[in-house]
């Protein structure tokens, strides 16, 4: 954190004479700022970066852009620029006000419009569940767990319909071993590759009706019940398969107390087992999710 005292001095610097005041001043200010700060986490913190030594980190995370896929009959994401970034002549002292923002301001600033569940993001419980906790509320000890995949790609390309099944799970375990405890187990269908081909992510097809892989709602209930783990994750837009129109893996899981990740990308370069998965969730207090930063490493 940075000191009151100091950000207090930045603050104060810009107002003084009419916020009129040189990039010298405040740049020094903000120097000064950084230097306590960057001394406070010297003595007081251990390096941010020591568990991850070795290890490969893989961003499970698509871009999000205006034409990102979603659901049909959701939002797209949208984004309207606020203020631009001066090339020339811009100064810290012609802040002003927010609602002035425009060409020719210090600070490039956007306004960003979306449903929660676009892009790659998370479903909390509430999502499914009238009894389910809200994004907010997950905890965060629960949002650094293993992550294994179960890799049902061949079969997602010949037949699109395709679920991933019991037996697939029990077929992994044959391989790899149990199900890590407390993990995410991520179905990864190669889906993630369609999003360079307009309307293949969403695979509608002429009555409207999604056609793309997910989870059997049997398989679900098999992994909350019989198995220790925290979350489902897809490469798809949803945990459930493109046409079902009951939604039995996000009943099963999210009424659990479980919560989903879905359009993740990248799993194919992850190992079957032995990652770890990080999701930076939202925090917007009652949220049923919302996007997130989603990163692995191994």
């Amino acid at each position: 954190m940075c000191s009151p005292r100091l950000l207090s001095q930045v603050y104060e610097s810009i107002e003084r004479e009419d916020r009129k005041v040189s990039r010298r001043s405040i740049f020094a200010a903000l120097g000064a700022t950084a230097l306590a700060v960057g001394a406070q986490n010297t003595a007081s913190a251990a390096p941010a970066a020591l568990p991850l030594n070795g290890s490969t980190l893989v961003d499970l995370t698509h871009v999000l852009t205006t034409n990102f896929p979603v659901w049909p009959g959701a939002p797209s994401f949208e984004m309207k620029n606020l203020a631009r970034t001066a090339s020339t002549g811009g100064s810290l002292g012609s802040l002003g006000s927010l609602g002035s923002l425009g060409g020719g301001s210090s600070f490039y600033l956007n306004e960003l419009r979306m449903g929660e569940h676009t892009g790659t993001h998370i479903d909390a419980p509430a999502h499914a569940s009238a009894d389910g906790i809200t994004v907010e509320k997950i905890p965060v000890a629960d949002l650094v767990v293993p992550i294994a995949i179960i890799d049902i790609s061949v079969r997602a390309e010949a037949d699109n319909n395709t679920v991933l099944t019991r037996a697939d799970i029990l077929d992994w375990e044959t391989v790899h071993g149990m199900l890590p405890s407390r993990s995410l187990v991520a179905m990864n269908s190669g889906w993630d590759a369609r999003l360079r081909v307009d309307g293949a992510f969403t695979n509608q097809d002429a009555l409207g009706r999604q056609h793309t892989p997910g989870f059997d709602p049997d398989a679900v209930d098999f992994l909350v019940r019989e198995r220790d783990i925290l979350a489902l994750g897809s490469d798809t837009l949803s945990i459930d398969a493109g046409r079902s129109t009951t939604y039995g893996a996000h009943r099963n899981a999210l009424g659990s107390g479980k919560y989903a990740v879905e359009a993740l990308a990248n799993l194919s370069t992850l190992p079957a087992v032995g990652a770890t998965v990080m999701i930076g969730a939202p925090t917007h207090a009652g949220g049923s999710g919302g996007p997130c930063r989603v990163i692995a490493w191994h």
